[in-house]
């Protein structure tokens, strides 16, 4: 199984620090974002992995490479000046990830969540892991029933960024840039979207301050 992470964004809500690097390359705990989930999908077994990039991408290709240094081989889609969005960005790497499901993570998260527990063939056309809401997203995004994914009634739960898709679910989508919120919504209308609860740790890196508290997180062990 293939594994796709998702590194073509601004960052804007991260600069000043990504005027001059790609927030995918930003170092909590010694090291690059991105490095954190390689190493991560590369120990529960995933060795082909799919990288994305648009803004200072040429970094991202530098640092990381064909990816020998972490014993996986990295492949890469690049994609035009602001991007193509997420459910565009996969789309347009949906050659590279081949005809059978496939794991896209967002490069601006830090967990601790064990890939190896992911399921390899998801019931419907997607699988979405949810954890807890943060508190700058306190409304959260889905509600978790029985096991299915489903964007009304409460409470909700917010999207990690870790999703298993199949090909299929990106069919009809039009080429360019486009969300992948409104696939998946529509997924789960047609009772397609399996999901999990996690409740280890999580962290949407989105600006600054949660960069350094990360940092300090990681330094205090």
């Amino acid at each position: 199984m293939k594994a796709m992470i998702l590194a073509a964004g601004r960052g804007e809500r991260m600069r000043p620090l990504t005027d001059r690097t790609p927030k995918p390359l930003l170092e909590v705990g010694g090291k690059p974002l991105v490095q954190h989930h390689i190493e991560a999908l590369r120990d529960a077994g995933f060795r082909d992995l799919v990288i994305n990039h648009a803004h200072l991408g040429e970094q991202i290709v530098g640092r990381l490479g064909d990816g020998a240094q972490f014993d996986v081989r990295i492949e890469y889609s690049a994609e035009p000046a602001g991007a193509l969005e997420t459910g565009g960005g996969i789309k347009q790497a949906l050659p590279l990830l081949g005809n059978q499901p496939f794991v896209v993570i967002n490069a601006d998260i830090w967990t601790d969540y064990p890939f190896e527990r992911l399921c390899r063939e998801p019931e419907g056309l997607a699988h979405l892991v949810l954890v807890d809401n943060p508190p700058h997203h306190s409304q959260g995004d889905f509600r978790l029933i029985d096991g299915r994914v489903s964007q009304d009634g409460e409470p909700k739960l917010t999207f990690s960024g870790i999703g298993l898709y199949r090909p299929q679910l990106f069919s009809s989508a039009p080429d360019g840039a486009f969300p992948l919120g409104p696939l998946l919504r529509e997924a789960m209308r047609e009772k397609q979207v399996s999901g999990e609860y996690y409740q280890g740790q999580w962290m949407d890196i989105g600006t600054p301050q949660r960069l350094s508290d990360l940092n300090r997180t990681l330094r205090a062990g």
